[in-house]
C-alpha cells in the first residue's frame, strides 16, 4: 500500500464523501490507494497503529471543524513514529487562515480548497518526482464534467449501515456571512443524467437512504423535479421497500410545480432542511442574507399542512445585532409554523467566513478552540449565551427527538421560548448536566417540572405515558410504517 486516505468522522454512520471523491479521481494511482475511516473518540495510538499497518508512503487527511483537534494529535504522533511518511492535509478547516494552525505546521503538505485534481497531482510528484518545493498547494477547480463521480466507492457495508451523501451540484450563489459557501461565486451543477445513473446504480445495490449535500437543492426547479421524480418512481415501483431522501432547500422558493411533486411523497420518505437562521430583517442585512420572511413562513406552513415532508428548520443564536428578545420572537414565530424539528444552532466562526468582519462593531467573542462557538456579543452576555447553549441541548433531547411529542405543547404553552427557557434552567439546576441523561430520568424530570408549574400529577403522568419517553422503559414503543427505511427521529415523529 502506498497512499492512504483517512479522516475521523463525527459518527460511524457518516461516510466521507470528500475522501471518496479523491479515491475516484486518483487515476493510475487508484490501485495504490486505500480508504480508511475512523470515528472521533478513537484512541490516537490505535488510529496511528492501524494506519501504519499498511506501510503507507503518503497519508492524506480530511480535516474538519469537528475533528481537527484529534487529527492534530494523530499527525503529531505519526511524525514522531514514522517521519518518513508524507502527511498531506485537506478540507475546509485547513483551507483558510493556515499559518496559525498547529496541524498545518506539523504536516508536510496542504491542499486548500478543491482537492479532486490537485491531490492526485501532488501524490504523483511525491512518488515519482520532482518533489514539490512548496508546502501549500491551492486546489484547482476543474469543470465538473472532468471529475469522476465517487458513488461506486460506497461499499456494500456503507450501503447497508450508513447514510449515503450525494450531491447534484456544488457551490452556492448566496452570501450568508456565517457560511463557507458564501465564498463561492455560484452553484455548479453536475451532469444530471450521469448523476441519476449513479443513483440508479446505488439503488440497485440496495441503497435506500440518500442525503443531498447541495446547499440549494431547489435553486433550479427543472433539475429538482427530475431528481424528485427519480425517487417517486422508486417509491411507486417498490412501495414496500421505500427510499428516504434528504434535501436542503431555499425557504422562499417553492413554486407550484415543486409543491405538486412534494405532495406525492408518502410519509417517512422525504425530509427538508430549511435554513431560516433569523427572522430579523436588520440582522439578515448585516450578515448579507437575502430572504423573504413572509414567503418563507408561508412555504413552511404549506409544507406542514399539505405534505408529508419531515421539516428540519434551522435558527442560529448569537448572530451580530440580534438580542435575546429578537431571537425569542423568531423562535416563537417558527414554533407557530410547527416544523417537526427546530435545529437551534449557536453561531460558529468557521475559518475563512466573512462573519469575522463584524467582530469589533458587534462585540463578537468566539471560543479560540474548535468549534469556535460564539461566547458573547454586545447584545448577549456570556452567562445568557451559556443558557442558550443549554436550551439548544435540552431542546434537542425533548423536542427534536420526537420522544415528548404529546407533552411538548403543554411545556411550551402560549410563550414557547420563555417557557422552554424556564424548563431548561430548571433541568440544569436539578441535574447539572446536559448530556448522558437517561430517558426514564428525563421523562420523570419533565413530569416533575410540569407538576411544579401547577399541572395535576395524574395529567402529567398521563401525558408522559402517552409519549415515546413514557413507553420506552415499559417496552410499549410504537413503530411507524416504513420504520426500517425512515431514520429514527422521523419514525418517532410519525408514530406520535
Amino acid at each position: 500500500m502506498t497512499i492512504l486516505l483517512s479522516t475521523l468522522n463525527a459518527r460511524y454512520t457518516h461516510a466521507s464523501l470528500g475522501l471518496r471523491y479523491l479515491l475516484a479521481n486518483m487515476g493510475e494511482l487508484r490501485e495504490l490507494t486505500r480508504l480508511q475511516e475512523f470515528v472521533i473518540g478513537a484512541k490516537t495510538a490505535d488510529v496511528v497503529e492501524r494506519l501504519l499497518a499498511h506501510q503507507p508512503r503518503i497519508i492524506g487527511f480530511g480535516v474538519y471543524i469537528w475533528n481537527v483537534e484529534e487529527t492534530t494529535r494523530v499527525v503529531a504522533l505519526l511524525k514522531r513514529i514514522a517521519p518518513q511518511v508524507s502527511i498531506v492535509l485537506g478540507g475546509p478547516e485547513v483551507s483558510y487562515e493556515v499559518a496559525e494552525q498547529p496541524i498545518v505546521q506539523l504536516a508536510d503538505y496542504l491542499v486548500t480548497g478543491w482537492g479532486d485534481v490537485t491531490f492526485p497531482q501532488l501524490c504523483r510528484q511525491l512518488l515519482h518526482g520532482p518533489k514539490p518545493l512548496m508546502k501549500i498547494h491551492a486546489g484547482v477547480q476543474p469543470p465538473l464534467d472532468q471529475i469522476r463521480l465517487p458513488y461506486a466507492d460506497y461499499s456494500d457495508r456503507d450501503i447497508a449501515h450508513r447514510t449515503l451523501y450525494v450531491e447534484a451540484s456544488r457551490g452556492c450563489p448566496f452570501k450568508c456571512e456565517f457560511c463557507l459557501s458564501s465564498l463561492d461565486k455560484t452553484a455548479w451543477p453536475f451532469d444530471l443524467d450521469a448523476f441519476l445513473a449513479e443513483l440508479e446504480a446505488l439503488h440497485a445495490r440496495g441503497a435506500r437512504l440518500f442525503k443531498f449535500v447541495d446547499r440549494t437543492f431547489n435553486l433550479n426547479i427543472k433539475s429538482s423535479l427530475k431528481i424528485m421524480q427519480f425517487f417517486l418512481d422508486k417509491l411507486a415501483a417498490q412501495p414496500d421497500d421505500p427510499v428516504f431522501a434528504h434535501f436542503e432547500v431555499v425557504p422562499d422558493h417553492l413554486p407550484d410545480a415543486l409543491k405538486q411533486a412534494i405532495q406525492l411523497f408518502p410519509p417517512g420518505t422525504l425530509q427538508f432542511e430549511i435554513g431560516i437562521q433569523s427572522f430579523n430583517p436588520e440582522v439578515q442585512s448585516v450578515i448579507s442574507r437575502k430572504q423573504n420572511n413572509d414567503k418563507s413562513a408561508d412555504n413552511i406552513r404549506w409544507l406542514r399542512e399539505h405534505s408529508h415532508a419531515h421539516l428540519h428548520v434551522d435558527l442560529i443564536a448569537g448572530l451580530p445585532g440580534e438580542d435575546l428578545d429578537s431571537f425569542a420572537q423568531g423562535f416563537d414565530r417558527l414554533v407557530a409554523l410547527a416544523p417537526h424539528e427546530i435545529q437551534f444552532g449557536i453561531l460558529k466562526r468557521l475559518r475563512g467566513t466573512p462573519i469575522i468582519r463584524h467582530t469589533d462593531a458587534y462585540g463578537l467573542i468566539f471560543d479560540p478552540y474548535p468549534p469556535y462557538t460564539i461566547l458573547a456579543t454586545d447584545c448577549i452576555d456570556f452567562a445568557t449565551m451559556q443558557r442558550l447553549v443549554r436550551f439548544a441541548r435540552y431542546w434537542d433531547l425533548v423536542a427534536n427527538s420526537g420522544r415528548f411529542a404529546n407533552t411538548l405543547p403543554a411545556i411550551l404553552g402560549g410563550a414557547p421560548f420563555a417557557n422552554f427557557m424556564m424548563l431548561s434552567d430548571w433541568l440544569y439546576a436539578h441535574t447539572d448536566a446536559t448530556h448522558r441523561i437517561a430517558l426514564d430520568k428525563l421523562a420523570a424530570l419533565v413530569a416533575q417540572w410540569l407538576r411544579s408549574r401547577g399541572m395535576a400529577a395524574d395529567r402529567a403522568a398521563a401525558l408522559i405515558d402517552s409519549d415515546y419517553a413514557g413507553q420506552a422503559h415499559k417496552g410499549r414503543v410504537k413503530t411507524a410504517a416504513n420504520a426500517e427505511a425512515t431514520p429514527q427521529r422521523q419514525a418517532r415523529h410519525l408514530a406520535a
